[in-house]
């Protein structure tokens, strides 16, 4: 969740795939973005209007708040699968996700839970995304 203070706009990241808006003194819903898979992280920058949605496909989903009530897509950035966990610097403007490699899936029971995979030791990293301020 992220929240535009100057327009009392909250950014929910939501389970089917949607990014919703909401009126943070009201309540309404005003718009819906489509997002990634298994969203995790959402963040505003107040200086760029951008609003970002990390999720655990590997995709950020970029959106420009155009007005209070419509927001735009102005890009699906490829991350890395399972970098799923985000953080905006508002002075640099840059997003930082966390990343490592996974084993392959191990066989499963029929009707078992599904279990996340198990990272390989030695492969996290810090992936590194640069906005271009003003475009």
């Amino acid at each position: 969740m992220a929240i535009d203070l100057a327009n009392h706009r909250l950014f929910l990241g939501c389970w089917h795939n949607l990014m919703v808006v909401m009126d943070s003194g009201s309540g309404k819903v005003v718009t819906r973005v489509p997002i990634g898979d298994e969203v995790d992280a959402i963040a505003y920058d107040p200086a760029t209007k951008l609003v970002f949605a990390s999720t655990r496909d590997g995709k950020v989903t970029i959106a420009r708040e155009e007005t209070p009530d419509k927001l735009t897509v102005v890009q699906t950035l490829a991350t890395a699968v399972g970098s799923k966990t985000m953080a905006l610097d508002r002075r640099t403007h840059n997003i930082y996700l966390g990343a490592a490699d996974s084993e392959a899936p191990a066989a499963q029971a029929p009707g078992a839970a599904k279990s996340r995979p198990k990272m390989v030791p030695g492969s996290f990293r810090v992936l590194v995304f640069a906005t271009e301020v003003g475009k």
